[in-house]
């Protein structure tokens, strides 16, 4: 299941989402996921997922690289599924055992909230798939650079936002060498109760704490030695600069959310 996790990876190919520039693909992410909390039927998603599906597409990642990402939530998904079936409240009545009532409602909440929850990861993975990290803190900076009339180190929040991200796929796969390895002498991670497994963790959670700070430290010494003082006065070796296919990238943004208004629109007047 580590290995699944794809948020926070790279995957290299030549594609028109990949050389668009991170603002783009930035904005446009922000926007997507803001739509994803827009609707309140399964129709208003079909513009959704069309335009997730033809990202994915355009961006030439496999589409089964992206979908294993999906593995690592598998719990939580199955766990908020669980609590919108069963403890939402309605007036339409489907199914009563017991204690345990299904209603229409709680059927409709637990379905918009998992396709929320699997487009919202599958969008973010794209990102961050179709992005390198420089890019990220390029895109993200250049974004958030009318903060800095108000003294907010834009800078230092981007650095800051990117190195946690370019972390993730390092950590993971530091536990699972360091899963393989406490396998070999004998631990067992996945037999007995609750309680078990927590202390069978100890082992693992223990040199993974010790590896995150070596590599932290090592970070940051690495930073000093080559005299980084934050983002006053620096420069950029490749400054970002729009393309004839950025200025299509965004009106295809333009596009979408005018569709998603228009799909927003229709449900009112028909509901």
């Amino acid at each position: 299941m580590i290995r699944d996790i794809t948020i926070g990876q790279y995957y290299p190919t030549n594609s028109i989402i990949h050389r668009l520039d991170p603002r783009v693909k930035l904005t446009g992410t922000f926007l997507y996921i803001v739509s994803l909390f827009l609707f309140d039927t399964f129709y208003g998603y079909i513009a959704v997922i069309l335009f997730l599906f033809s990202m994915i597409k355009l961006s030439k990642v496999p589409f089964r690289f992206i979908m294993k990402g999906l593995k690592s939530i598998i719990v939580i998904l199955l766990f908020m599924l669980f609590f919108n079936l069963f403890f939402t409240q309605g007036e339409t009545e489907l199914f009563k055992w017991g204690v345990i009532r299904i209603t229409a409602e709680g059927l409709k909440s637990a379905g918009f909230m998992g396709i929320r929850l699997i487009c919202l990861i599958l969008g973010s993975s794209l990102m961050t798939l179709t992005t390198t990290p420089n890019q990220l803190t390029d895109g993200l900076e250049r974004l958030l650079w009318p903060l800095r009339h108000i003294k907010v180190p834009v800078h230092e929040i981007s650095m800051m936002m990117s190195i946690a991200l370019r972390f993730i796929p390092i950590l993971l796969e530091e536990t699972d060498k360091i899963m393989r390895a406490q396998m070999a002498r004998g631990a067992d991670f996945e037999s007995g109760g609750v309680l078990k497994r927590a202390k069978s963790l100890i082992p693992l959670l223990v040199p993974l704490f010790v590896s995150a700070f070596r590599r932290a430290n090592d970070l940051a010494m690495a930073m000093e030695a080559r005299c980084y003082r934050g983002g006053e006065g620096r420069t950029k070796m490749k400054p970002l600069k729009y393309w004839k296919r950025d200025y299509f990238g965004y009106l295809m943004l333009l596009i979408y959310i005018a569709s998603v208004i228009t799909v927003k629109v229709l449900e009112k007047t028909i509901l």
